[in-house]
């Protein structure tokens, strides 16, 4: 009994020892070293962002997905473009006299609507 409680112990010390001696040669099979805590390799410009830019983002995973601080600073700033682009088309169309459509448009009062014959 004892020398199967030794077999043991000695086949579990020998596999921890393989497998250390494996983790120090080939690494932890990254290709890229990890980034340090507090980088982010999610980029968007203070200005102008493209579809491109969007299509372009990155994020960082962790655990349990993506990590929710990049992810949110990214939909913020999108948000804040979209935000700016309908405030300057709305300033154009305002420059331009364009009406803004409406939901459902009423038909006038003293006309009939049209009836297809079909």
């Amino acid at each position: 009994m004892t020398s199967a409680l030794i077999y043991i112990v000695v086949m579990a010390l020998v596999a921890a020892v393989v497998f250390l001696l494996a983790a120090l040669v080939f690494g932890r099979g990254e290709e890229l070293a990890p980034l340090p805590p507090g980088a982010s390799p999610t980029r968007l410009p203070s200005d102008d962002v493209t579809p491109d830019d969007v299509r372009d983002l990155k994020f960082q995973q962790v655990l349990r997905g993506y990590k929710m601080t990049e992810v949110d600073w990214a939909l913020d700033r999108l948000a804040d473009e979209v935000d700016r682009l309908r405030a300057r088309v709305a300033e154009l169309e305002a420059e331009q006299g364009v009406d803004q459509p409406t939901a459902n448009p009423q038909p006038s009062p003293d006309r009939e609507p049209e009836h297809d014959p079909a």
